[in-house]
């Protein structure tokens, strides 16, 4: 079977819906960013303040190569994941992308909500998190509209399970 890759920005519920399409499927639930956690030892947060952002995305890129082709998973990405090292193209070559499509306000929102939260590039107590939020949106949405499935708004798993009926 294959596998489901869940792109999007931080807090458009890739982890959250991701866990249930997997529950529903029988497919097991990945989160990448937990991985990298594990492989390293330390937090995100440490991963960037101790090696710096670049050292962080070729550990996504490491990661997001030993995820089986072809394993029944559900493959939550990190944010940036998709928009380095040519892993938007590896995940469309080794499953099915869905692109959750969530308006910045309620990515907001959601991000002012869970501030304890390990998101190194996205501050809470940053007045400006809207619109730092806005100008990554824009930046990312070109890598982003390359999924083979966008879901646009909020959405639920039964709308997503019903959308992906086709691809796998």
């Amino acid at each position: 079977m294959k596998n489901i890759f869940l792109i999007g920005m931080p807090s458009s519920g890739k982890s959250t819906l991701g866990k249930g399409i997997a529950d529903a499927l029988h497919y097991r639930f990945i989160d990448t960013d937990k991985l990298i956690v594990r492989e390293e030892g330390r937090s995100i947060a440490d991963i960037f303040a101790q090696s710096g952002e670049a050292y962080f995305r070729e550990a996504e890129r490491r990661v997001l190569r030993t995820i089986q082709p072809g394993g029944s998973y559900v493959v939550s990405t990190g944010g940036g994941m998709p928009c380095f090292h040519e892993n938007m193209a590896y995940i469309n070559a080794t499953g099915v992308s869905v692109f959750l499509d969530v308006p910045v306000d309620v990515l907001t929102r959601r991000i002012l909500a869970h501030a304890h939260e390990d998101r190194p590039l996205n501050n809470p107590s940053d007045p400006e998190l809207l619109t730092v939020l806005q100008k990554r949106y824009e930046t990312r949405f070109p890598v982003y509209s390359k999924a083979n499935i966008i879901v646009s708004g909020e959405t639920t798993k039964d709308d997503i399970l019903s959308r992906l009926g086709a691809w796998l």
